[in-house]
């Protein structure tokens, strides 16, 4: 079994800035992609940044230039960082991972959320 435990968020004011982690432990062998997601109160959740075992990291055109997805694989751990933020950045932040566990097998989850308040 996997888990995914994010950390890092709060409250900020406007401009600000932030760095999120997320952790995974429990029976990893590698890890293929991991993904940041976001949820605002009343709206889907959206992707906002993902990154791949061959280093090839995206981020979604709504947080290009602010934000900055990296991961460390000797830790296991994937970071967001959000710089320049903005209130409508607010958000609950969520990853996700899909995680080769070993002898073919795979598991694919989502951590618990950090929440991210940025004031005006």
């Amino acid at each position: 079994q996997v888990q995914l435990v994010e950390s890092g968020g709060g409250l900020v004011q406007a401009g600000g800035s932030l760095r999120l982690a997320c952790a995974a432990s429990g029976t990893i062998f590698s890890i293929n992609t991991m993904d940041w997601y976001r949820q605002a109160p009343g709206k889907q959740r959206e992707l906002v940044a993902s990154t791949s075992s061959g280093g090839n990291n995206v981020v979604a055109e709504f947080v290009k230039g602010r934000f900055t997805i990296s991961r460390d694989d000797a830790k296991n751990t994937m970071y967001l960082q959000m710089n320049s933020l903005k209130p409508e950045d607010t958000a609950v932040y969520y990853c996700n991972a899909l995680v080769n566990t070993g002898g073919g097998g795979t598991w694919y989850g989502w951590g618990q959320g950090t929440r991210v308040t940025v004031s005006s």
